[in-house]
């Protein structure tokens, strides 16, 4: 298998591995997609000393975590469990290093595993033609809960699109497990939030699980009517979704830096045309699909 070999030090007192890559060949037999989950740690923790140039870290123990990362209250609208179980994960790290502006992007897309090595493959995102940026220095990073392991981790860079899709079905007053159901389609994997909270559409603050499947993005975006495409940017809500608790179906469209946000009320409502409502049929039968 060729793949891309990082050089390994130690920085922040953990184990870390530089992100600037050089070609490396080996056979190590087959490899098998390994799940993990994200981990929104920012929400909880702050990191002591940032990184200006790229920087991959592993955390191991508490200990390390707490030499490396300032424990604060939650900042996500939603709560947020702050806690690893060391005994069973490892938390993996990426930084991008200091960013001019902001509009800039690092994230995990998947993991592969063979017989003497687990491969962490990423992307970068600068910004987009047209994406609205703030003139302030950045420090783009991702995180995410990999099983203990004894192998070494090497990261490959990939090219990526960050365009995706967001698509989900609600119901505020529902108190079942299922009420909430959200996914992120990627051309490069499949993302299911955990415990959504209702009316709280930030996806950036959930842990999430992935399924590491190409093409789901621009398979379900042939779906979208033009009169939503139009939008671009805008929000907009078709009938009153979720009054007295009926329900309703959410969508995201994030293309070219700029989000797209949908509402739709289940009940088949005036303002709802004949491609909206197919639309709210795929989105539902998509849903049922991945849950």
């Amino acid at each position: 298998m060729k793949k891309l070999m990082l050089g390994l030090f130690i920085a922040f007192g953990i184990s870390a591995c530089s992100l600037n890559n050089e070609d490396f060949n080996t056979d190590c037999g087959p490899d098998v997609d390994v799940p993990f989950t994200g981990f929104p740690l920012l929400c909880n923790y702050s990191v002591k000393t940032l990184p200006n140039n790229p920087l991959a870290v592993l955390v191991r123990t508490q200990n390390e975590m707490d030499d490396n990362f300032t424990k604060h209250a939650n900042t996500c609208p939603v709560a947020s469990d702050p806690n690893i179980d060391f005994t069973k994960n490892y938390l993996v790290g990426i930084y991008a290093g200091v960013k001019p502006t902001s509009g800039y992007e690092i994230k995990m897309t998947s993991i592969v595993e063979n017989m003497c090595e687990i491969v962490i493959n990423f992307y970068e995102k600068s910004p987009q033609a047209g994406e609205q940026i703030t003139q302030t220095p950045t420090y783009p990073s991702d995180f995410i809960l990999i099983n203990k392991t004894s192998k070494p981790i090497i990261f490959n860079r990939t090219t990526e699109s960050p365009d995706n899709i967001v698509i989900g079905t609600f119901a505020s007053q529902c108190t079942g497990a299922d009420c909430q159901k959200f996914f992120q389609l990627n051309d490069f994997n499949i993302l299911k939030f955990q415990n959504v909270a209702a009316g709280s559409y930030t996806f950036e603050q959930y842990k999430y699980t992935n399924t590491t499947k190409r093409g789901e993005y621009s398979a379900f975006v042939k779906n979208v009517p033009a009169e939503i495409l139009a939008l671009k940017g805008q929000t907009k809500t078709y009938g009153s979704p979720d009054a007295a608790d009926q329900g309703g179906v959410y969508f995201q469209l994030r293309q070219t830096g700029t989000i797209t946000k949908i509402y739709i009320d289940n009940n088949d409502t005036a303002d709802q045309s004949d491609a909206v409502k197919a639309f709210k049929k795929a989105i539902k039968d998509k849903v049922t699909s991945l849950k």
